[in-house]
């Protein structure tokens, strides 16, 4: 059985590329981070997603981004934003999905993974550089070059299944391979026990996805 890591969240999206994932036979290690979010609504939304889908082993790494700032998500003198708008939003995490991607390179090496799956999405892209398709084939060819596994000729792939999915897309597939849509959080601004504020970007972005599909939205509003 192939081995991969898959970096989760708690939302929709990561919750449907573990169920991807688990499709295609890989034997996956969930991997969540507390990075200093305002919240920690969606690493509960992890741990009851990982656990429902199964899942070789499961770790939360601590990293305190949030000592930087520069994120409405991780700095508490910026508000999160209810509209989206021209530009970089302020929910966008500096160089966020690159620490995410280089731990779960870390952890790809020690379990001999073969791909690290992402849920990365560029047609429902809010700006935010570190979804777009350059991007993800960047780190995939940088970390080629960095790992031992790379320079011994056994590369490393960075999967990104959601790259070219709307989110009507994301939640019929996800719905298809019976991911749990109720057990995620997808809120910038969840309350703690994990609901939505019905506001944000996300939320916006999420209840359109369902409605779309024309599946039932199971999200629990505060």
């Amino acid at each position: 059985m192939s081995r991969s890591v898959v970096l989760l969240s708690g939302g929709m999206d990561s919750a449907t590329v573990l169920a991807i994932a688990k499709a295609a036979g890989e034997e996956c290690y969930a991997l969540s981070f507390d990075y200093g979010q305002r919240h920690d609504a969606e690493l509960a939304a992890a741990r009851a997603v990982a656990a429902s889908t199964g899942v070789a082993e499961h770790k939360t790494v601590r990293i305190d981004m949030g000592q930087f700032g520069g994120s409405a998500l991780t700095d508490e003198g910026i508000d999160v934003p209810e509209a989206g708008g021209s530009g970089i939003p302020a929910t966008y995490v500096p160089a966020r999905n690159t620490v995410f991607l280089s731990l779960g390179l870390a952890w790809a090496e020690v379990v001999d993974a073969d791909r690290i799956y992402c849920g990365v999405n560029a047609v429902d892209y809010s700006g935010y550089p570190d979804c777009r398709p350059e991007y993800v084939e960047s780190f995939q060819a940088m970390a080629n070059l960095a790992t031992k596994r790379g320079v011994e000729g056994r590369p490393l792939e960075i999967v990104a299944p959601l790259i070219d999915m709307s989110k009507a897309e994301i939640v019929a597939r996800g719905t298809e391979l019976g991911v749990d849509f109720s057990l995620t959080v997808s809120c910038y601004s969840a309350a703690d026990d994990g609901a939505a504020c019905g506001n944000c970007d996300a939320c916006e972005l999420r209840r359109v996805g369902f409605e779309e599909a024309g599946i039932d939205d199971p999200t629990r509003y505060a």
